[in-house]
């Protein structure tokens, strides 16, 4: 797998585990501030979002499957199946919620797609 993919699949990686943090052990402190929900929301939003952060923290572990699993051929369908996942994610998170997903989560994702297969 190209070292630029790998650096690709990593960031991709890191800002799921960093959103999964967010959206499940500190939501009630950082996420919810990151995220832009008013305090009296907070509460009732918690279970959602820590729901939803258990969903960014499969991503993740796919990703890092794709990152060290010892047979090529299987990392880079775990990487494939994990970028691919976060691509749809953003777009429909950009259409959705906000455009500023697409940039953070889609981008990202599709540059470590291109890495994958074209360098």
């Amino acid at each position: 797998m190209p070292v630029f993919a790998q650096i690709l699949i990593a960031l991709v990686c890191l800002i799921h585990v960093y959103i999964f943090l967010l959206e499940t052990v500190l939501f009630k402190t950082r996420g919810a501030k990151v995220f832009g929900i008013p305090k009296a929301e907070v509460e009732s939003r918690a279970v959602a979002m820590s729901n939803q952060g258990v969903y960014n923290g499969f991503l993740a572990a796919a990703l890092l499957l794709g990152l060290v699993y010892p047979d090529v051929t299987v990392a880079k369908a775990f990487a494939t199946f994990g970028l691919s996942c976060v691509a749809v994610a953003g777009i429909w998170g950009a259409v959705t919620v906000m455009v500023r997903i697409l940039y953070i989560q889609t981008v990202p994702a599709v540059l470590g797609l291109v890495a994958l297969f074209l360098i």
